[in-house]
């Protein structure tokens, strides 16, 4: 029990977690919409209030900058004064302030530099290049994202053991020579802040003495989220007279494909004894059959900080579930209930449409524009703007059309091919000159270059002349996929690693399937391939991305940890899809998409919508799907299918009808029919993708979830429809 209580509007676990002993170490499990930053806040104001701590004596880490300005800002209003130069802050900003107070113990100057990740790229392109290592071997890129890497596990350049391991061995060895500029040069990458800040700790005594006495009181949010040197940069901070309070959740661990470690948080309570685990369960945001769903699905993973959700707020509505024949009939859909929502008073800002790729936001763009609805994609630009895109729409823009300057000055020398500034003033000099395109300025100036800039230019003109031949007579969609594959695009972004998703690969990928789904209307004007260009050309200058208008948001489910929307719709749940088809082999993986799909429940809080398409485009090619078993791990109780009622293609085809499967019609008297889903007795679960035959010959061929696909006679199959 608390008494007197420490705020009024904090429930009783609040309340402990924030009055808690100041003499003990804490872990506060705060599920998600607990009011957790409400709870960090309080802690600090607790402790300068009332246990008389003054502000420097308290160490706050945050993971964003915007989260440490509200903590600042909500902090100087509890208090009634401003908190001067308190330390609160990210961890690489503490790390850069720490640097800048003691450079010369770090082996810096006081005017270190900080080098962003186009410079670092510069660099250790140059030290390649120095020192003969083969860039088409060793992808720049990717020995970037190489050296960041170690770097987040805290791994100097002469701790890797590279073994038989050509590739870790060659980049250890540029890592040693980036590291030694950089030291010469009075320079350090962001990754490189935290590295620096805690060798200054470890490798002086006094001084790591001085912080420790300095920071009787370390406050840590989004604990979940720590890679290695960050959790190594806590855990030489915290000795015996000083304490720890660390806020997270297990459950909303996400980001371990950009080095966080779940197993910080989990191995807490060993390093940092004794310490008091609290758990904040009672949720403010989302409606009981929300919560109990999201509880039902994130228990299915192992060796978690167990913890359930519960609210006072009532059960609210179900949760839908719609089964659509194809993503663009599932993104009709969706728009069709916002437009609902809308008409009925709704802001269009009260809706979410969240995906597990950048890629699958464009049938939804479509769909929008259609009806004229405004909206914003969080965290993103739209498909048609996006870089990666624009750069594949230059090549098929200039195989279109050679007058087309635009994008001729974008692709000229991407991938990079060698074609530098010079050459390119000296087109266009030549262009203006003689009032001629970009592109016969290039054929033309070709004999007056050096041999070097004249053999890239060279390549670049016959690259473009293969194309155009080689694709003139292919359709669309074939042709997009050949232009991708000749100019080098997708393999280019194959070894792009800091792409660590694959986000850009999957959305040239898409860029396929916009073009077998494009619908070209004959007139005189244009051909096929010019109207896809004008589609693009017209989706990317839109208006409907203005953030000062009421908009529908777009985004991935990672961009959507923290934040709350009354109306969520969560598309896309298909295996292979979400989740993704690269973490179904690894139960790590696995473990971190449910959490994912757990996040984006929760964001919900009056409405959440679960889809899947039983048929979906990818790369210009149809498949079927399962639907994911994340929706198989949640109880038929909190669901409530929408079943098919027409057979348009229309989202005003389909019905609530609560607890009732949608089951898809078969198109001859048999009882399977394509897309069906059904179980058997040693393979599990699988979607029937063909028939051959009929009546007790009939043989399927299926789709199964763990064996792959197989052909089943139908009359021994014994097949159970699901």
């Amino acid at each position: 029990m608390i008494s007197p209580p420490i705020v009024d509007g904090l429930n009783e676990k609040q309340q402990q977690s924030v009055a808690l002993d100041e003499d003990i170490n804490a872990l506060i499990l705060a599920g998600a919409g607990s009011g957790k930053t409400r709870v960090l806040t309080h802690r600090i104001h607790y402790l300068v209030s009332t246990k008389n701590y003054h502000v420097d004596d308290i160490l706050a880490v945050t993971f964003t900058n915007k989260a440490a300005n509200e903590m600042k800002e909500r902090l100087s209003d509890l208090l009634r004064r401003p908190i001067g130069r308190m330390w609160v802050g990210t961890f690489h900003s503490l790390a850069h302030r720490l640097l800048r107070t003691h450079p010369i113990e770090a082996n810096l100057s006081p005017t270190f530099q900080i080098l962003d990740a186009q410079d670092q790229f510069r660099i250790i392109k140059r030290l390649m290049k120095e020192n003969g290592v083969d860039e088409t071997k060793f992808p720049i890129k990717k020995v970037q994202w190489f050296i960041n890497q170690q770097k987040d596990e805290g791994i100097l350049p002469h701790e890797i053991d590279a073994g038989y391991n050509f590739f870790v061995k060659q980049s250890a060895n540029v890592f040693d020579l980036y590291e030694k500029h950089c030291q010469v040069n009075d320079l350090v990458d962001f990754a490189g802040l935290l590295v620096k800040s805690y060798g200054l700790l470890k490798n002086n005594q006094s001084l790591l003495e001085h912080y420790q006495n300095k920071f009787r009181h370390i406050l840590v949010d989004e604990f979940q989220d720590t890679n290695r040197i960050q959790y190594q940069f806590i855990k030489i901070l915290h000795n015996q007279t000083n304490h720890v309070f660390c806020v997270g959740d297990d459950d909303q661990s996400i980001y371990g494909w950009r080095g966080a470690k779940i197993e910080n948080i989990q191995k807490i309570e060993n390093d940092f004894k004794p310490i008091q685990v609290i758990k904040l369960e009672q949720n403010y945001r989302s409606t009981g059959n929300i919560l109990s769903a999201s509880n039902a699905l994130i228990a299915n993973n192992q060796n978690r900080l167990e913890k359930s959700l519960w609210t006072e707020s009532g059960d609210g509505d179900l949760i839908n579930v719609l089964n659509a024949r194809t993503e663009t009939e599932e993104a009709q859909y969706v728009v069709g209930e916002i437009q609902t929502q809308f008409n009925q008073g709704r802001n269009l800002d009260e809706c979410a449409i969240l995906y597990r790729s950048n890629a699958q936001s464009r049938v939804f763009e479509e769909s929008l524009i259609k009806q004229n609805l405004n909206y914003r994609i969080y965290g993103g630009l739209r498909f048609f703007e996006r870089a990666e895109i624009k750069d594949a729409m230059g090549y098929i823009r200039l195989i279109e059309n050679t007058s087309d300057n635009i994008a001729f000055e974008r692709i000229v020398n991407f991938p990079t091919r060698g074609i530098g500034l010079s050459t390119i003033e000296k087109i266009r000099s030549y262009a203006n000159e003689n009032q001629t395109n970009l592109f016969q300025s290039s054929i033309a100036i070709i004999d007056s270059l050096p041999s070097r800039a004249a053999n890239a230019l060279q390549s670049f003109i016959h690259l473009i002349e293969a194309i155009s031949d080689s694709s003139k007579n292919l359709i669309l969609d074939e042709k997009v996929d050949s232009i991708l594959l000749q100019s080098g695009l997708m393999s280019h972004y194959a070894n792009d690693k800091s792409d660590k998703a694959g986000s850009k690969r999957e959305n040239l990928d898409e860029l396929v399937t916009a073009a077998t789904q494009y619908v070209h209307e004959e007139d005189n004007e244009m051909n096929e391939t010019q109207g896809f260009i004008a589609l693009a050309t017209l989706d990317s200058s839109g208006e409907s991305n203005q953030s000062n208008q009421s908009s529908v948001q777009l985004m991935t489910v990672h961009s959507a940890k923290g934040l709350e929307f009354p109306v969520v719709f969560l598309v896309g749940l298909e295996e292979d899809l979400f989740p993704s088809r690269q973490s179904k082999d690894e139960p790590h993986l696995l473990d971190e998409e449910r959490r994912l799909c757990y996040v984006g429940m929760t964001r919900a809080m009056k409405s959440l919508t679960l889809s899947y398409a039983s048929r979906r485009f990818l790369h210009g090619q149809s498949f079927y799907s399962l639907s994911s078993r994340f929706l198989d791990e949640i109880p038929k109780s909190f669901l409530n299918y929408i079943k098919n009622e027409s057979t348009e293609n229309s989202y005003q085809g389909y019905k609530k009808n609560t607890n009732v499967s949608n089951k898809m019609i078969a198109t001859s008297d048999s009882i399977y029919s394509i897309g069906q889903v059904v179980k058997h007795a040693k393979f599990g679960l699988g979607t029937i993708l063909n028939y051959e035959g009929s009546g007790d010959s009939m043989r399927l061929q299926i789709n199964f979830q763990r064996a792959g696909t197989k052909w089943l006679i139908s009359s021994y199959a014994n097949l159970e429809i699901v």
